[in-house]
């Protein structure tokens, strides 16, 4: 019996496997280099509360360095010169990209414009945490 419970569990798990990439999360994705002045000014206004956030629990940060290769999940992007740049990213698809980083009350409207592009395309996002509906667009 011990057997069977542990070849349906495995079996279970490995169908949750592969479920997983398709409900993947939006990933906001940060272009940056190392020595970017405006790079470490969003890192400490920004980062700190950004997983914190509505938008940082739809689209978790990732960190892409435009020196390195672009990671293979993510080949099908335009690559970025300018540091920093954010585009947010969904199975594939881009829905919006901040190019530099304009300020901390720029940087959360621009977010918040692409965030509504996304949530308009894409059919069972999670909603807003608190509640509210997310703005029209």
């Amino acid at each position: 019996m011990k057997c069977h419970a542990a070849a349906l569990s495995l079996a279970f798990g490995l169908v949750l496997g592969l479920a997983a990439p398709s409900a993947r999360a939006a990933e906001l994705v940060m272009f940056e280099q190392a020595g970017c002045h405006w790079c470490e000014i969003w890192d400490e206004q920004i980062a700190p509360i950004y997983p914190k956030t509505e938008e940082g629990a739809l689209a978790p940060l990732r960190r892409v360095d435009i020196h390195k290769p672009m990671p293979e999940d993510l080949s099908w992007m335009r690559g970025e010169r300018f540091t920093p740049s954010f585009a947010l990213v969904h199975e594939g698809k881009e829905y919006g990209r901040i190019r530099g980083y304009p300020g901390e009350d720029f940087f959360w409207g621009l977010l918040a414009q692409m965030v509504v592009k996304l949530r308009s395309a894409v059919s069972g996002l999670a909603a807003p945490v608190d509640g509210r509906p997310a703005p029209a667009g």
